[in-house]
C-alpha cells in the first residue's frame, strides 16, 4: 500500500521572523564592507576630480548586471513556467510501489512559486555578477574606432577582431548558457512531473517536452553555426605553429573550408531538431546529430592534420612563406618596429667608420682597437665623455647611508636615471631619487599609531646625484672608494640644490604604504614631523576630508581602526590620505591602461612630480606574434613585473604624472594616434589631456619606457628578419643576454637589463638620452647586434639598431665579463678581490659604440664586510677588441686599452671643493652621513693591504692617532644611533655635536680637511 507524500511543513511565524533576521544580518555583513568600499572610492575619486572615472565604471557594471540578470533569469523562468504549465495531469503511480519522484512534486507544487522565481533570480543574479567584470570589452565595442589597417585574409578593418568579435563572441557565450540552463531545467522539470518516462526499454515522452527540448536543441546548434561563422576570423590568431602567430597554411586550405561545411551542417541539424517538433519521430535529429559530430571529427580534426602531416610539414617553408609574411607585417605595425621606426646600420664592423652602411671589408682589422687613435677616442665627446658610472642597481644602499639622514626616511631598492642640462647647456644624466618617509623603518619605540599616521607623514628632499663622476679619485688618500656626488633640495635649505625646487615635502612616494592624517585647525600647533625643530602642517588639497563624524566612522571601519573616531587631534580640517602610491594612484585613475613598472620622480616648474608611463595593450590582432607581458619585462633588475598575460599589440599612448605634494594625477596622451585610446577617450572623456597641453619642460624629461623597450628587443630579436625562409630555418636570430652578474642583482629575471645613457651612435647627430641593449646570437655568447630607443624630444621613439656583421665574431656581455675578470691586472689585485674585509661588486656592463667598435664599460665597487656598509666606486674596466683597461679612473682605463690622452675628455672625480659635497657634508643636520662615512673610513683604515696601490699613506693609516680618531668616530656614531632609538631630540642634538667633533678630529689627523 503507498505511503501518504510528505507535504513541506509550515514554519511557525517566530522561525519564519528568525530566518529573515538571519538572512538580513548575513547580507548585511557581506554588503556592508562592500559599500563602504565603493564609498570610500567615491570620496577617493572626487578628491582628485575624476569621479566621472568611478561612476562610469559603477553604472556600466551596475546595466551589465542587470541585463545579464534578467535575460539569464527571464530565459530560464520561461522555460520552467512552459514546462510547469505543459507537465501531464494525470501521473499514475509505479505499479505496486511507491513513485519516488512524488515527495519531490509535492514540495513543488506547494512552493511553486519559490522555484518559479527563486532558482532563476538566484541564477540571474551569479550571471549579472559574472558579466560586470566584463565592463572593458562592452565599453571598448560601444566607443570602437576603425583602425584604418585591412586584415590579408578577409579584408575587414582590424577594429572588427579588436572591438566587435570578443563582443559578438562574448553575446554567444551567454546564449549558449541561456539555452543550456534551459534545456536542463525543463528536462528535470518534465522528468519529476512525468513528461519523461524511463519505464521500459525506450521510455516515454510527453509531446509538450518533446516540442520544447527539441526547439532547445535546435536553437542550441543553430548558435553552434554561428560559433563556426566566428571561428573562420579567429583563425587570424592560430596558433598552430610554434614560430609565429596568424593563419598558416592548414589553417587557411583546411580549417576554413571544414569551418563553412560545419556551419551547413549545423543549419541542417538545427532544422531537424525543429521539424521534431512537428514529427513524432526523434530519429532524424539523432541522426544529424551524429552527422554533425563524425563531420567534426572528420572534416574539423582529422583532415587537417593529415594535410599538415604530409603535406604542409615537408614542405613548410614553401607552404608557410606567405603566412610568415603576414606575421613579420602585422607584427612590426603591432608592436611599433616597423621600418618607420627602425633605423638599421648593416655591418657595423671594428674599425668600420661609414656612415653610408656599407658592409665594409669583413676584415680583422681594428679588433684590438690598435686602429683607433687616442685622439678619435678623446674627440668622442658624444658617447665617450658621457660615459655613466654610476650602477642604480647597486647604489641604493650608498644613498640610503649617506642622504637618509633618519630612519623614517629611505630610498627605492633601484634609484632612476633622468637628465638635465647644466649651467653650459649641456645634457647631463643624474641618479635621482626622493627621500621618501618609510614608516617601516621606525625603531619599536616609535611604532605608535600616531606616529605612523600623524606625525611621520612625509618625506624630504630631491635628491641627485650626476651619473658619469664621483666626489674623489677612487685609491686617493685614506680610502679605496669615492661616493656620489650628491646634491640635496630639501626642506633644510629651502629646496636649494643644485636642482632646485619650490616644495620639496613627498607625500606621494613609492615608499608610502600608510594612510596619513593631515591637517590641522586655524591656529593649531603643527604636528608632523618636517625637521628636527620645526613641524608642519599640510596646506594641500591631497586627501580625502574626514572632517564630518559619518566619514571618519566609515574611514575607521574601512581601516578597523577605532583611533580615527577618537583622536581628538582629528578636527574639521583633516585629510585623510590613501593610494599615495604613484603607480597605484595612475592604475586606479585609469584602470584600462597597463603601467610601466618603474615610474621616476623629476622636477618640472620647480615641482616634484613622478612619471608613470602607461601602455595599452591587445591580444587579438590578426596575425601580430603573442607574447608573455611578463616574462618578455622580466630582467635581472626589475622587482615590479609584469602581468603573464599574452599581447600582440602595444602602444606607449597615455604619459601620466604625479604630484609628489598634492597627489594630482594627470594623464597626457603621447605617441601617434592609437585607435585603442581613441576609444577609451570616448569611455571616459576629458580624461586624457590632448598632447599639445604638455609642457615643453615636461616633455624633456620623458624616457622612453623600458617595459615596452624589453618587449620590443624580444621581437626585434626575430622579427629583424625580412626573408621567410630565413625566418622558418631561425637563421640570423638573435636573443637577449643574459646578465653576467646577475647574482649581484635582486630582479626575478636572468637577463641582462636595458640601460639609460648619454650616447651618440653613428646614425645620430648629436648625443641623445636613450635606452640601450646589446644583443646575442641565437644560443651563442657573441654580439650580434646592438638596440637603442631615443628619449630625446626631437626623436623619441626612433629606434637605432647597429647590425654586426656575423663573418667578424664581436665578444658578448658573458665573454666580456669573463675576459675582464681572468685579465692579469684584475687577478693580481687583491686589495680588491682577495681581501676578506670587503667584496667586490661588477655594475652595469655598459654596450657602447665607439669609432666602429663596441666599448665595454664597467665599474667595479667595494662594500666592505661591515654593518652598514655599502658600495663605493673603486676600479673602472674597459674592453675594446682585445684589450682591457683597468683602473682607478675611466681616463686611465681608457688610455691602458688605446693610449695617452684617450679619456682626457672624461671626468671621474669632482675637484676638491665638490669633493665634500659628495661625501654628505652639505648640511648641518646630516651629520649621521658624515659618521657613517667616518666609520667606512676606519674600516678601511683597518685594512693595510687596500694601499698597495697607493705607494703612499700606509705609514699614516698605521698611526695611533689615525686608530685614535677612528674610535672616536665609532663611538660618536654609536651615540647617534642610541639617541635616534630613544626618540629624544635633545639626547640626538648633543650626539650629532659630539659626531662633528669626532669628525673634524679624523679631518686633522688623516689630511683630508681640505
Amino acid at each position: 500500500m503507498a505511503t501518504r507524500p510528505v507535504g513541506v511543513p509550515n514554519l511557525s511565524r517566530r522561525s519564519r521572523i528568525l530566518l529573515i533576521l538571519g538572512a538580513v544580518v548575513l547580507v548585511g555583513l557581506i554588503v556592508g564592507s562592500r559599500l563602504i568600499g565603493t564609498y570610500v572610492n567615491w570620496l577617493w575619486f572626487g578628491s582628485i576630480d575624476y569621479r566621472g572615472i568611478f561612476t562610469t565604471i559603477v553604472l556600466t557594471r551596475i546595466v551589465l548586471f542587470v541585463c545579464a540578470a534578467v535575460f539569464l533569469a527571464g530565459v530560464l523562468a520561461l522555460n520552467l513556467w512552459l514546462a510547469y504549465r505543459t507537465r501531464p495531469v494525470f501521473v499514475p503511480l509505479g505499479s505496486g510501489q511507491d513513485d519516488p519522484l512524488m515527495r519531490y512534486r509535492t514540495v513543488i507544487t506547494q512552493r511553486s512559486k519559490w522555484f518559479g522565481i527563486g532558482i532563476p533570480a538566484i541564477v540571474g543574479a551569479i550571471g549579472g555578477l559574472a558579466a560586470t567584470g566584463d565592463w572593458r570589452m562592452v565599453q571598448l565595442f560601444l566607443n570602437r574606432t576603425p583602425f584604418g589597417t585591412e586584415d590579408p585574409v578577409f579584408g575587414h578593418d582590424i577594429s572588427l577582431y579588436i572591438f566587435q568579435l570578443p563582443f559578438f563572441r562574448w553575446l554567444l557565450a551567454w546564449a549558449f548558457i541561456a539555452v543550456t540552463l534551459s534545456f536542463f531545467g525543463a528536462l528535470a522539470v518534465h522528468y519529476i512531473f512525468g513528461g519523461i518516462k524511463l519505464a521500459g526499454r525506450s521510455g516515454q515522452i510527453s509531446q509538450s517536452a518533446r516540442i520544447q527540448l527539441a526547439l532547445l536543441a535546435g536553437i542550441f546548434v543553430l548558435l553552434k553555426a554561428v560559433d563556426f561563422f566566428f571561428d573562420r576570423w579567429d583563425l587570424l590568431l592560430s596558433q598552430r605553429s610554434e614560430l609565429f602567430t596568424g593563419a598558416s597554411y592548414t589553417d587557411l586550405n583546411a580549417v576554413m573550408p571544414a569551418k563553412v561545411i560545419l556551419l551547413c551542417i549545423s543549419i541542417i541539424c538545427a532544422l531537424a531538431f525543429f521539424a521534431a517538433v512537428f514529427l513524432r519521430n526523434l530519429q532524424i535529429p539523432a541522426l544529424a546529430t551524429v552527422l554533425l559530430v563524425l563531420s567534426s571529427l572528420v572534416i574539423g580534426a582529422l583532415w587537417p592534420a593529415l594535410l599538415q602531416q604530409f603535406s604542409v610539414e615537408p614542405n613548410a617553408n614553401q607552404r608557410e612563406a606567405t603566412s610568415i609574411e603576414r606575421n613579420i607585417a602585422a607584427t612590426r605595425q603591432a608592436f611599433g618596429i616597423s621600418k618607420e621606426e627602425v633605423t638599421v646600420r648593416e655591418n657595423y664592423t671594428q674599425g668600420g667608420g661609414s656612415e653610408s652602411g656599407d658592409s665594409g671589408s669583413g676584415s680583422d682589422s681594428g679588433s684590438s682597437g690598435s686602429d683607433v687613435t687616442p685622439e678619435d677616442v678623446a674627440e668622442d665627446t658624444g658617447t665617450v665623455s658621457n660615459v655613466r658610472l654610476l650602477d642604480p642597481s647597486l647604489l641604493s644602499e650608498t644613498f640610503t647611508q649617506l642622504q637618509q639622514q633618519f630612519n623614517f626616511y629611505g630610498f627605492p631598492e633601484e634609484l632612476d636615471i633622468d637628465r638635465y642640462r647644466d649651467e653650459n647647456g649641456d645634457l647631463q644624466d643624474y641618479l635621482v631619487a626622493v627621500r621618501g618617509i618609510n614608516t617601516d623603518g621606525l625603531a619599536e619605540n616609535q611604532q605608535s599609531w600616531i606616529n605612523r599616521h600623524m606625525v611621520y607623514t612625509h618625506g624630504n628632499g630631491f635628491v641627485s646625484a650626476p651619473a658619469d663622476r664621483v666626489s674623489s679619485v677612487p685609491g686617493e688618500g685614506g680610502d679605496t672608494g669615492a661616493y656620489p656626488v650628491f646634491s640635496m633640495s630639501d626642506v633644510a635649505n629651502d629646496g636649494e640644490g643644485e636642482i632646485p625646487v619650490e616644495q620639496p615635502r613627498v607625500y606621494y612616494g613609492e615608499l608610502n604604504q600608510d594612510y596619513a592624517i593631515v591637517g590641522a585647525e586655524q591656529g593649531e600647533e603643527p604636528q608632523e614631523y618636517d625637521t628636527q625643530n620645526s613641524r608642519y602642517t599640510y596646506q594641500g588639497e591631497g586627501g580625502v576630508g574626514i572632517g564630518n563624524w559619518f566619514n571618519r566612522a566609515v574611514f575607521a571601519a574601512n581601516y578597523g581602526e577605532r583611533n580615527i573616531l577618537f583622536n581628538q587631534e582629528i578636527g574639521s580640517q583633516s585629510q585623510i590620505m590613501f593610494n599615495r602610491n604613484p603607480r597605484d594612484r595612475v592604475q586606479k585613475v585609469a584602470p584600462w591602461l597597463k603601467l610601466d613598472g618603474d615610474p621616476y620622480p623629476t622636477v618640472i616648474d620647480g615641482k616634484i612630480k613622478w612619471i608613470v608611463d602607461g601602455y595599452t595593450t591587445l591580444n587579438n590582432y590578426p596575425y601580430s606574434k603573442l607574447t608573455s607581458f611578463g616574462q618578455a619585462a622580466s630582467d635581472s633588475t626589475s622587482n615590479v613585473t609584469q602581468p603573464d598575460q599574452q599581447i600582440n599589440y602595444i602602444r606607449n599612448s597615455v604619459k601620466a604624472t604625479v604630484d609628489a605634494y598634492t597627489g594630482e594625477v594627470t594623464l597626457y596622451e603621447f605617441g601617434d594616434k592609437d585607435p585603442v585610446l581613441e576609444a577609451w577617450k570616448g569611455v571616459f572623456p576629458g580624461v586624457v589631456k590632448p598632447k599639445s597641453e604638455i609642457s615643453d619642460e615636461l616633455r624633456q624629461h620623458f624616457r622612453y619606457p623600458a617595459d615596452m623597450f624589453k618587449v620590443q628587443r624580444e621581437l626585434l630579436a626575430r622579427y629583424h628578419v625580412d626573408n621567410p625562409g630565413d625566418f622558418y630555418a631561425t637563421r640570423g636570430f638573435w636573443e637577449v643576454p643574459n646578465d653576467p652578474n646577475q647574482d649581484q642583482r635582486s630582479g626575478s629575471g636572468e637577463k641582462q637589463p636595458p640601460f639609460y645613457v648619454i650616447a651618440q651612435a653613428p646614425t645620430q647627430s648629436r648625443p641623445t638620452f636613450q635606452l640601450t641593449s646589446a644583443m646575442t646570437a641565437l644560443e651563442r655568447p657573441n654580439l650580434s647586434a646592438w638596440i637603442s630607443a631615443s628619449s630625446d624630444p626631437e626623436t623619441y621613439g626612433q629606434i637605432t639598431m647597429l647590425e654586426l656583421p656575423t663573418e667578424n665574431q664581436t665578444p658578448g656581455p658573458v665573454q666580456v665579463q669573463r675576459q675582464m675578470e681572468s685579465t692579469p691586472k684584475v687577478t693580481e689585485d687583491r686589495t680588491l678581490f682577495d681581501n676578506p674585509g670587503v667584496r667586490a661588486m661588477f655594475g652595469n656592463l655598459l654596450t657602447l659604440p665607439v669609432e666602429g667598435g663596441m666599448l665595454y664599460v664597467e665599474p667595479i665597487y667595494i662594500r666592505p664586510n661591515s654593518e652598514d656598509s655599502y658600495p663605493q666606486l673603486a676600479r673602472v674596466l674597459t674592453s675594446y677588441g682585445d684589450s682591457v683597461g683597468y683602473a682607478d679612473t675611466l681616463q686611465g682605463s681608457l688610455e691602458q686599452v688605446f693610449g695617452p690622452g684617450a679619456g682626457q675628455n672624461t671626468e671621474t672625480a669632482e675637484d676638491e671643493n665638490q669633493q665634500q659635497d659628495g661625501q654628505g657634508q652639505q648640511q648641518g643636520d646630516q651629520g649621521q652621513q658624515q659618521g657613517d662615512q667616518g666609520q667606512q673610513q676606519g674600516d678601511q683604515d683597518q685594512q693595510g693591504d687596500q694601499n698597495q696601490q697607493q705607494g703612499n699613506g700606509q705609514g699614516q693609516q698605521n698611526s695611533s692617532e689615525v686608530n685614535q680618531a677612528v674610535q672616536e668616530v665609532q663611538a660618536a656614531m654609536e651615540e647617534v644611533r642610541s639617541a635616534q632609538n630613544s626618540g629624544d631630540l635633545g639626547q640626538l642634538g648633543q650626539a650629532f655635536q659630539r659626531l662633528e667633533e669626532a669628525m673634524n678630529r679624523y679631518e686633522e689627523v688623516t689630511g683630508d680637511g681640505g
